[in-house]
């Protein structure tokens, strides 16, 4: 397929999915480097054994996944022409992201009660790291809560309807990346704990 062919339309679209999957690029160097130095850091003699794994990442894991399954449902609506439901999914999609980042900082209350904090006399670098790790996927997250705010209002404007969701499709691609992330990040502190 010639990448220079289509109408004006076809081209911006097709340009602005590359610019998203090169940030899509970038946000995974930025975890596998995180992750990699993570696993370089176990072979420290300060390294502890221990790994205190919070509950409440569990429940923030069943929120984002749910919320990729709500904006499935929202861009479903969208394509068939039901606004009023293509809305409710959007904002159910946002309260989820919410509640995400609410449980993420549930956990680190849970973290500092089992006296794992990011510095000081009981901090450690296993803990200091998850610390890091979640707090960088957080910000990206936050990103994300900003992009579902644009598609709830740009769909309550009228702007997306059966063929014109592109907007809709780059904020889509962006939080199941985001939700993507997180998974990766939950199996990896689940499956690594050394």
């Amino acid at each position: 397929m010639d990448l220079t062919q289509g109408s004006i339309d076809e081209k911006r679209s097709r340009a602005r999915k590359t610019m998203m999957w090169f940030a899509m690029i970038s946000m995974t160097m930025t975890f596998a480097g995180l992750t990699s130095a993570y696993v370089v850091s176990t072979s420290r003699k300060d390294w502890p054994e221990e790994f205190y794994f919070p509950n409440a990442f569990h429940w923030s894991t069943l929120a984002i996944i749910l919320s990729s399954v709500t904006l499935l449902w929202a861009k479903k609506a969208i394509d068939k022409n039901n606004k009023r439901q293509g809305t409710r999914a959007l904002v159910v999609t946002l309260l989820l992201g919410l509640a995400f980042i609410g449980l993420q900082f549930s956990a680190f209350g849970e973290l500092v009660a089992n006296g794992i904090n990011v510095t000081g006399p009981t901090s450690n670098p296993k803990g200091s790291f998850l610390y890091i790790i979640v707090v960088t996927h957080i910000a990206h997250v936050i990103g994300g809560i900003l992009v579902l705010l644009t598609l709830v209002y740009n769909q309550l404007r009228g702007y997306y309807y059966k063929g014109q969701t592109l907007g809709l499709e780059i904020g889509a691609m962006y939080w199941h990346f985001v939700d993507a992330i997180w998974l990766y990040l939950i199996l990896f502190f689940y499956f690594f704990r050394t």
